[in-house]
């Protein structure tokens, strides 16, 4: 409770990391959750729901009215305990919220996080609350890294991530190390030109720790332990044959650094491939199916990845790509994962003067927004609009 009520969502995080509590503990009569929704002025109050919802909370909570009871006014005027209190119903919620609380309910949600529960890879169901819309992509990861958990296979897990900008790949990409917290190394591959380049290639990402280590020396340092190897903006390399290191660590799950060494043993590497391949692809496949909430159906997406496989194969080259455990094409946002989006914008970007807004003042601020949404830029293109609206509301206000 007090880690809630602390406005921190790092807080929170700790807290739930360390065991100290339970996502789904009550706090006085309420479910954390439900706390959560409805304690005082919480500025973080999205940030802090996901958290809850990333480490397990329920929202069946929210509907129980001995973890979820009105407030004492609302009892005593209605003469009875069943109504929740109106901020944790769906209808009283922010577009964010209640979006990440829809998706925890999600009976699709429970079924694909629940392939990956009993297995290292468990803690990446929590990406799930720091991106927004590609379900189908987590679908299709946690089915594969289910089916390698299982098998005796010596090739390594290689996973490419494609499709338009702005849609989550290179986020995904680096939540995979911090969640499973093991190591990382990110290679750009722009910078590539030779074959020898990727061993001797520095890790490049402003979100690692910095290190002087080269690709090389960070796999030896690895060697037999599960670690991640991210191929940042892998179809942009200069010539398709300064892939071909990558053959033998991906067929073999072993790899020979430099001529005459000993091969280095990498099947517990986790390599991340990001692309903007199948871009034009994404935008251009139409459905025949969606769920009800307006997410592409499980069958067509997965004729979209067959139909993005063979353009993959043509840029990198199809003896690479033979060797590739998923192709993953991220899609384009839904009307309610816009929204999502915007309104996340909105408390980043405008701080206190928009948390203390109303919720429909919010959503009428973040539906103005979403008219200058580009979709090929995604959700760069919202935070965007977003910021410029913005300037334009404080503009106003100032001159009132």
């Amino acid at each position: 409770m007090f880690a809630i009520a602390s406005d921190n969502p790092d807080t929170v995080r700790k807290v739930l990391e360390k065991g100290e509590a339970g996502p789904n503990d009550d706090t006085g009569p309420q479910s954390a959750l439900a706390f959560a929704l409805t304690t005082g002025q919480l500025t973080r109050r999205v940030d802090i729901v996901k958290t809850l919802l990333a480490y397990g909370a329920e929202p069946a909570s929210l509907r129980d009215p001995l973890r979820n009871p009105p407030h004492r006014e609302d009892a005593e005027r209605d003469g009875m305990f069943v109504s929740p209190p109106p901020e944790t119903s769906l209808g009283s919620m922010d577009p964010a919220t209640r979006y990440y609380v829809l998706r925890a309910d999600s009976a699709h949600t429970r079924r694909s996080s629940a392939l990956v529960q009993r297995s290292f890879f468990r803690p990446l169901v929590r990406a799930r609350y720091d991106i927004v819309g590609q379900d189908r992509v987590f679908e299709q990861l946690f089915l594969v890294l289910n089916q390698h958990s299982r098998s005796l296979s010596v090739s390594p897990v290689i996973v490419l991530l494609c499709g338009p900008s702005g849609h989550g790949k290179s986020f995904l990409a680096r939540q995979f190390a911090s969640l499973l917290s093991v190591p990382a190394h990110t290679v750009n591959m722009t910078t590539l030109r030779s074959t020898h380049d990727i061993w001797q290639s520095h890790s490049m990402s402003p979100y690692e720790e910095p290190s002087n280590c080269t690709l090389a020396q960070f796999l030896l340092q690895n060697e037999g332990k599960r670690c991640v190897v991210v191929l940042d903006e892998i179809e942009k390399v200069n010539d398709p044959k300064v892939l071909y290191p990558l053959l033998m660590p991906w067929e073999l799950g072993r790899c020979s650094l430099k001529a005459g060494d000993r091969h280095v043993d990498v099947r517990n590497v986790v390599w991340i491939g990001t692309s903007n391949v199948g871009h034009d692809l994404v935008f251009q496949y139409e459905c025949l199916a969606y769920g009800p909430d307006g997410t592409m159906s499980r069958n067509d997406y997965l004729k979209l990845t067959d139909q993005l496989r063979p353009l993959v194969s043509e840029r990198l080259g199809a003896s690479l790509v033979s060797r590739v455990t998923a192709i993953l094409p991220f899609v384009p946002f839904t009307e309610d994962e816009q929204m999502a989006i915007a309104t996340e914008a909105l408390y980043s970007l405008g701080g206190e003067p928009v948390t203390g807004m109303s919720v429909p003042a919010v959503e009428d601020i973040a539906r103005t927004a979403l008219e200058r949404y580009i979709p090929a830029e995604g959700a760069r293109s919202i935070y965007r609009a977003v910021s410029a609206l913005l300037l334009d509301v404080f503009d106003d206000a100032g001159a009132e």
